[in-house]
């Protein structure tokens, strides 16, 4: 059984696995009382005024108690992520993790910007860290480009891909768990297909190219494309450099 786990956790790719580690880690020292949550937290006062950036790092990090809603979002984490990374940007790693600072960069400027306005200010200074908001967005991202798979939501009734996104929002209503950190993540996930998929097709341009010097971090990178014959994807992304 251990040998399995091992197993699984190398063949991860490197992105999926850092991140995953990363937030495993941080969520079990909260839990040891090693580190403090309130040292991790989105506090956009103690970032411009008191220059702690960690925390525009950290908060993306720390998924809350070790309980079952922890349990289900490092499920997802681990499923979602290793699947964009293995497939749609399959020997693109500098574009994946390009993905994810614009995604963290949108969540947290969202927060910002709502913290300001009146009548909203105090359901964003609510929201102290976006890891749910960022993992939903892989989900939505990755829903985008696989709209035909066929899914089962608990065994109780099938759908495609396409509605996963409100099929989780709307257990998550069922539930009573707050639904703000899935519509973010919704957001931030269909300004990134917009303007990755969406707005190339439309006018050959494409705003969103990956900056070379992190394109350099992966420079040795082998591309290596493939694609099972028997699953159906979404029609290939026409990208316009």
């Amino acid at each position: 059984m251990a040998q399995a786990v091992e197993d699984w956790y190398k063949q991860m790719p490197i992105i999926t696995r850092s991140y995953l580690t990363a937030a495993v880690v941080t969520t079990i020292g909260c839990t040891l009382e090693i580190i403090s949550p309130h040292k991790l937290y989105l506090n956009p006062i103690r970032i411009v005024q008191k220059y702690e950036i960690w925390r525009l790092v950290t908060n993306f990090l720390y998924f809350r108690n070790m309980d079952l809603d922890f349990l289900f979002h490092m499920f997802f984490l681990a499923r979602y992520c290793k699947l964009l990374e293995e497939n749609s940007f399959r020997g693109k790693t500098a574009d994946f993790l390009y993905m994810l600072l614009f995604g963290a960069t949108i969540l947290t400027g969202i927060v910002f910007i709502g913290g300001m306005i009146p009548y909203l200010s105090a359901t964003f200074a609510n929201i102290l860290f976006l890891s749910n908001s960022l993992t939903f967005m892989m989900v939505y991202i990755w829903s985008k480009h696989n709209p035909f798979i066929h899914m089962s939501f608990l065994g109780l009734f099938t759908f495609t891909a396409a509605y996963l996104p409100w099929v989780l929002l709307g257990f998550s209503i069922l539930v009573g768990s707050s639904t703000w950190g899935d519509l973010l993540g919704m957001i931030a996930g269909h300004a990134y297909y917009f303007l990755e998929d969406v707005y190339p097709r439309m006018t050959g341009r494409h705003p969103l190219k990956t900056p070379s010097f992190i394109k350099a971090l992966f420079a040795d990178e082998t591309v290596v494309v493939a694609q099972p014959g028997n699953a159906r994807f979404a029609p290939p992304r026409d990208h316009q450099d």
